[in-house]
């Protein structure tokens, strides 16, 4: 059961912004090591408060804050960015 990864715009602008080393690491671990589970919540972290629905990936300093829908098999990148910015 291999996951589909997908990037709202929003992601993609954030995505293009940064540096071409961060780019191809944060999409290399999401296809690398993220798509192929069985259930992406096991590396993942689920997020509380106000982002409560959201998982958290991390690469780095970088975040990841996907939506995860099971019924379509698919994760959902919403936000990418430092982490100090990240969860503003």
């Amino acid at each position: 059961m291999a996951w589909s990864v997908e990037f709202i715009d929003t992601a993609k602008r954030q995505l293009h912004k940064l540096d071409k080393r961060w780019q191809g690491a944060i999409l290399d671990y999401l296809e690398d090591e993220i798509a192929p589970l069985k259930d992406p919540r096991n590396r993942g972290k689920g997020l509380i408060g106000d982002k409560r629905g959201l998982w958290r990936y991390r690469v780095g300093d970088y975040r990841i804050l996907c939506e995860i829908r099971d019924e379509e098999l698919v994760i959902t990148a919403v936000t990418i960015g430092h982490r100090r910015d990240v969860y503003a």
